[in-house]
């Protein structure tokens, strides 16, 4: 009787498992930048907890919208090594000049979805001569294992259907596409770069087909 109840209890707990993205908090944010609303949600699939910064009544269509992968060291800690921190900002800035739109700001996103810890490895790799895509490899880990799936279902739960998508990545634009998100325009994202990040920046061009036309421009940085 007793094991009866023990397999009982395990199907039940089976049928009643969340899966997907749940919305669980609407709060206020007032930032340097403006008022926003942070929308925060539970992802029952991988336990990330996300947010997303809403300023305004964004609507439906050609909501300008920003996927920002979490950086800890650039976001929170100023670092050069990337440009993460000063899109943030830029983004948050830009939903504001525009009147509406949205941040997502992705967890578990760190160094390209390796983690915090692995992406300091890679980083002292490449202050010995690496390149990031070098560095990860090196390391044994894959290259970019970023998933958007998460933010898409995110949009969908805010009401959008297309966006004008603040990236200069292309892999953002084709997984919103995959997952039924209407990319209405593709919004540079260009953060001037400085002698501690032009490498780095150079190999997202070359090596990970991000759209940075503004490094032609600074030649001159090693």
């Amino acid at each position: 009787m007793t094991e009866n109840v023990g397999v009982l209890g395990k199907k039940s707990a089976q049928r009643t498992q969340r899966s997907g993205v749940e919305r669980v908090v609407n709060a206020p944010l007032p930032t340097v930048y403006g008022e926003f609303r942070a929308i925060g949600y539970l992802d029952h699939d991988r336990g990330d907890e996300q947010v997303a910064l809403v300023y305004g009544e964004i609507g439906t269509e050609g909501v300008l919208t920003r996927l920002h992968s979490e950086c800890l060291t650039g976001d929170a800690f100023g670092s050069q090594h990337c440009e993460c921190g000063d899109q943030l900002a830029s983004a948050l800035r830009a939903v504001v000049a525009e009147g509406s739109g949205i941040v997502v700001y992705l967890r578990g996103h760190e160094g390209r979805g390796i983690g915090l810890l692995a992406k300091l490895r890679a980083m002292a790799l490449q202050a010995e001569g690496l390149d990031t895509v070098e560095a990860n490899l090196a390391l044994g880990l894959p290259v970019d294992a970023r998933d958007y799936g998460v933010a898409a279902e995110m949009l969908h739960d805010l009401g959008v259907q297309s966006v004008r998508l603040m990236s200069n990545n292309p892999r953002k634009r084709e997984a919103l596409l995959r997952h039924g998100i209407q990319v209405a325009e593709t919004v540079p994202l260009l953060i001037p770069p400085c002698e501690n990040n032009i490498t780095y920046l150079r190999t997202k061009r070359e090596r990970l087909d991000h759209h940075l036309p503004h490094l032609d421009a600074v030649a001159h940085l090693s």
